[in-house]
């Protein structure tokens, strides 16, 4: 097994170091590692039935329509909308208007599922807003990238149809259950900022808003108001599927552009162009893992490492830290995408082995996953943020730091307190 370890890694790292697509060196990797230790295998006939079974999963039709909700919202504005509705509200909290990155990347992810989208379109308009209006620019991008990763977490969540689809869990269940450690993370990143207010007094107190401002910025966020409510409402009632839920919320999305006066065909084609482009990224990487880890299985490998790491005779408690570690490790070089379908098939089986809900070890891998959207070299909210600071990665991912312990912090609270995330789906079973 050691071995065959080797060769795996080593043939990715090449792959990768090559450039090529990630997608493509997992699937190279998985097809090489049965054509060198299984060469009787009829590797066309087996690859062919590896790609169609990872793909026929009727939930992930609905991935391809939260990506497209999300890009038809980036295409209407609505980052502009939401800074001017939040500002009057939040202006006058210790910290200020420094909490429009969190609420506002709070209520951008509950439309939008994707941490990278939730980043772009909140920091399109804070960043520029904050820096001109006095506010520590460290805090602005280290608090943006942190909140951004509330796209995974708050749903719906593109990270979690691709785990529940994995692990065979109810993508229902598994939005659900993102509600509340969302709610609680985008409240802890808030204390912090307030905190830090508090401590050092470094930002600007805005002048007290007139309710006639308050109005207009609840006419501002009511559109996005009204689609988050729909989605919402119609996971707590399950009166539509998540692929039903995903199609509305497109619908809805246009709307809400119609209504704000930003629609037109060529922003709705630009959409659609990003939305395929980010469909098939998402699509090649599952098949590349899903060969992977077929080849894998077929090799011994998760019973393996599984065996050796039941052989060290780890609590339940210290396992949750160790694959957290693994993950936070991980992150430093892959996207979340990649990470889950890669290494679920052999953590899955040791958590619940080990006594934790599948559910619940799904909120926890998105947390996990969080982590790695803000952790150099390849953190993608890192990247994001660069293209619009123009500011290099080591100084954006220090500004982020204190958002990284913050997310270590809250995976600990999550595994120490599981009914944070089993109550709410338990409750409404």
């Amino acid at each position: 097994m050691t071995e065959i370890a080797l060769v795996a890694s080593l043939l990715f790292v090449a792959l990768l170091a090559g450039s090529v697509w990630i997608g493509l060196s997992l699937f190279a990797t998985g097809y090489l590692l049965l054509a060198i230790f299984k060469p009787n295998i009829p590797m066309d006939i087996y690859a062919s039935g590896v790609i169609w079974g990872a793909m026929i999963p009727s939930p992930l039709l609905s991935l391809p329509l939260f990506i497209l909700m999300s890009e038809v919202l980036v295409a209407a504005g609505l980052g502009r909308s939401l800074f001017s509705g939040l500002a009057p509200w939040v202006g006058r909290l210790p910290g200020g208007l420094l909490h429009v990155n969190v609420v506002g990347s709070t209520l951008f992810a509950a439309v939008s599922g994707s941490s990278a989208a939730t980043t772009a379109i909140v920091g399109k308009v804070s960043l520029p807003e904050l820096a001109a209006r006095g506010y520590d620019r460290r805090l602005a991008m280290g608090s943006l990238a942190g909140a951004g990763t509330l796209g995974f977490l708050i749903p719906p969540s593109i990270i979690m149809i691709i785990y529940g689809v994995i692990a065979e869990q109810s993508i229902l269940e598994l939005f659900i259950a993102g509600i509340l450690p969302g709610l609680a993370l985008a409240g802890l990143y808030m204390a912090y900022i307030a905190a830090h207010q508090v401590v050092t007094r470094s930002q600007p107190k805005p002048a007290p808003p007139s309710w006639a401002e308050r109005l207009q910025g609840l006419r501002d966020i009511g559109p996005v108001a009204a689609l988050i409510i729909g989605i919402m409402g119609a996971l707590y009632t399950g009166i539509a599927s998540v692929t039903e839920l995903a199609a509305v919320g497109v619908l809805g999305a246009v709307l809400i552009s119609v209504v704000m006066g930003r629609f037109s065909l060529g922003a709705m084609a630009r959409a659609g162009r990003r939305a395929v482009r980010t469909s098939a990224m998402i699509g090649l990487i599952i098949v590349g893992a899903a060969l992977l880890n077929a080849a894998f299985g077929f090799l011994g490998i998760p019973k393996a490492v599984a065996g050796q790491i039941a052989a060290l005779g780890l609590s339940p408690f210290a396992l949750i830290m160790v694959l957290l570690a693994f993950y936070a490790l991980l992150g430093m070089f892959l996207d979340g995408t990649s990470i889950i379908v890669m290494t679920l098939p052999i953590t899955l089986p040791l958590v619940t082995a080990a006594g934790y809900d599948p559910l619940w070890f799904g909120i926890f891998v998105v947390v996990a996953v969080e982590i790695s959207q803000i952790t150099p070299p390849i953190g993608f909210n890192l990247f994001v943020i660069q293209s619009q600071t123009g500011e290099s990665i080591g100084t954006i991912a220090r500004a982020a730091l204190p958002f990284f312990g913050l997310l270590l912090l809250f995976a600990v609270i999550l595994a120490l307190v599981p009914d944070l995330a089993l109550w709410l789906p338990g409750a409404l079973r």
